[in-house]
């Protein structure tokens, strides 16, 4: 399904209006029933959320309730420290994973949720979830592996929004830090060296 494929990639980001059904469907080439049975069904799944005379936006990921994992992890009873452990048994092996299926579309992807990281910090001094989270997305999407993907969206933007809240009060050089650490692991995954990807972004989660 290309639309929610856009917005697991973070093309299409929480609280976005995505493009009318027309424009859809002449896009993706296909028929605009297509399209509209695709946006039912992600309104259904709460990916997407309908607004009587405004149009069609993507959810926001931390007030859903259809993953357990990330409502758990949105609560007060669990800790930085909680979230640091999921995150490092999921992501390091996403990233391996990555290194070895991404495909040339895939890099493509990664490497520009990378320049929008890029972006943030030059214009705000910080990073932000959506392009944050993008990043990550765009790894588990490389997997080729379905199931983290879906899993992944709602917990990873609830992680990364707690993770990245740590850094509250830090001075601009922490995030510069965190996007070298992303650089390295595009850059392992862009050459295919699993073990390195998976040891970066171990780093770059117990930073």
């Amino acid at each position: 399904m290309q639309i929610r494929e856009l917005i697991y990639r973070g093309e299409f980001k929480p609280g976005q209006q995505i493009p009318p059904e027309r424009e859809l469907a002449a896009s993706m080439k296909v028929s605009r029933t297509s399209v509209r049975n695709a946006i039912e069904k992600l309104v259904q799944l709460d990916l997407l959320r309908q607004v009587q005379g405004q149009g069609t936006f993507v959810s926001s990921p931390d007030q859903r309730s259809g993953n357990p994992l990330a409502a758990v992890m949105n609560t007060d009873e669990a800790t930085f420290h909680d979230l640091l452990e999921v995150r490092i048994g999921l992501e390091c092996t996403a990233a391996r994973l990555a290194a070895r299926r991404a495909t040339t579309q895939d890099i493509i992807a990664i490497e520009k949720t990378l320049q929008e990281m890029e972006s943030d910090l030059e214009l705000t001094g910080q990073i932000s979830t959506t392009s944050d989270t993008a990043f990550h997305m765009a790894i588990s999407f490389a997997t080729k592996n379905p199931h983290l993907t879906r899993h992944f969206y709602d917990f990873l933007f609830v992680g990364i929004k707690k993770s990245l809240r740590h850094f509250d009060g830090y001075d601009e050089s922490a995030y510069g830090d965190i996007l070298v650490h992303h650089a390295e692991m595009f850059k392992y995954i862009k050459a295919g060296d699993g073990e390195a990807a998976y040891k970066s972004m171990s780093t770059h989660l117990n930073y």
